[in-house]
């Protein structure tokens, strides 16, 4: 595989936590209540923290060819 393709999985995989977190956050704040609230939020923060941090290496790693 080559390393453009390996990126593009990276980067797939960065979008899919950040798709992750917005519907945990949205799940967390409008259907839950309590404890279980505050671990699906937890998970939510931490999906986006790891999304950000692949997207913004994705972002800065340059152009592949």
């Amino acid at each position: 595989m080559s390393e453009s393709m390996l990126n593009m999985w990276i980067s797939f995989a960065g979008m899919g936590f950040l798709i992750l977190a917005v519907g945990l956050i949205v799940l967390s704040r409008h259907k839950l209540k309590g404890f279980l609230s505050i671990v699906v939020s937890f998970f939510a923060y931490v999906s986006l923290f790891l999304g950000g941090i692949i997207i913004l290496y994705i972002v800065f790693s340059g152009p592949t060819i």
